[in-house]
């Protein structure tokens, strides 16, 4: 219950929200706002209520103009099942929000009218939350899949150039098919922009994912995977090969039959402890 309470406490609604609302009553559409924006909420929540239980860290779940948004503090460290539940535990809930939909309308307690613009609105929010477009569930188990292939930042990078390709892709056919939807049309240009502030932040994600790996918090280690370098590589190249579930060897070879071999926490101490930003792994060996 305390966690519960402590994830409510979380919540916050943007200004701009009550602009929404306001507007909903003006033309006369203020059910159709507040059906929305449950079902948006509800999804939100379970996002953050299985975060609190896995004890992630939630900066905020947010109800924007356009739909809501639950905020978390971690950078790639936690177990991929852990992940896994937490980007499904969203979609989950439009399952059982259409069996009480139907239970509702069952019993008189809403119209035929009302229960049809309820599955509407569920039946889009579900689907559209699937689209492979981040930051939405799709775009984040695409990111997930990566994970499991690709270095952390291979699996970032890849991740928001498949997701802008979507993106496109769905902006022309929403040209088509949605030319007037205003709604819409925020809603895309909320992802784009987030596309951008995400590519210009990867190095700084990457950054968040090396610290939470230094301290070593909730990690889940699956495999052990070595790092061939040389001695003319950079630390931050080095990391650039850091997968996430694995733990990393870094093996130096110094000649054929001779070799030094680190492990990641050397390296990660040196770039952050010792502030050893620009050095190489051969300058590292001679100290």
């Amino acid at each position: 219950m305390k966690r519960i309470t402590e994830v409510f406490n979380k919540v916050s609604i943007h200004p701009l929200f009550w602009l929404v609302v306001g507007i909903g009553i003006l033309t006369g559409r203020f059910l159709e706002v507040i059906i929305l924006f449950t079902i948006v909420f509800i999804h939100e929540m379970g996002h953050a209520v299985t975060a609190s239980y896995f004890r992630w860290r939630i900066k905020k779940i947010e109800l924007l103009p356009f739909g809501g948004v639950a905020e978390v503090d971690e950078y790639g460290n936690r177990p991929l099942k852990e992940e896994l539940l937490v980007i499904i535990s969203g979609p989950i809930q439009h399952l059982w929000l259409f069996g009480m939909f139907y239970w509702l309308f069952t019993f008189g307690l809403i119209d035929e009218s009302t229960y049809h613009l309820c599955l509407k609105h569920n039946m889009s929010i579900f689907l559209f939350n699937l689209l492979p477009i981040w930051p939405l569930d799709g775009g984040k188990l695409v990111f997930l899949g990566m994970s499991l292939k690709f270095p952390f930042s291979l699996a970032h990078r890849y991740t928001l150039l498949s997701s802008l390709s979507m993106t496109c892709l769905f902006v022309l056919l929403s040209i088509f098919l949605f030319p007037f939807h205003l709604n819409l049309w925020i809603v895309i240009a909320f992802v784009l922009f987030t596309h951008y502030v995400e590519w210009k932040q990867r190095k700084f994600a990457h950054i968040r994912f090396l610290l939470e790996r230094y301290y070593g918090k909730n990690r889940e280690i699956t495999k052990l995977k070595p790092i061939v370098v040389n001695k003319s590589d950079q630390l931050i190249d080095i990391f650039a090969h850091f997968c996430r579930g694995c733990k990393h060897q870094i093996i130096l070879k110094i000649n054929e039959r001779e070799q030094k071999t680190f492990d990641e926490n050397e390296l990660l101490h040196a770039y952050f402890s010792e502030k050893k930003v620009n050095s190489t792994i051969g300058e590292i060996l001679s100290y």
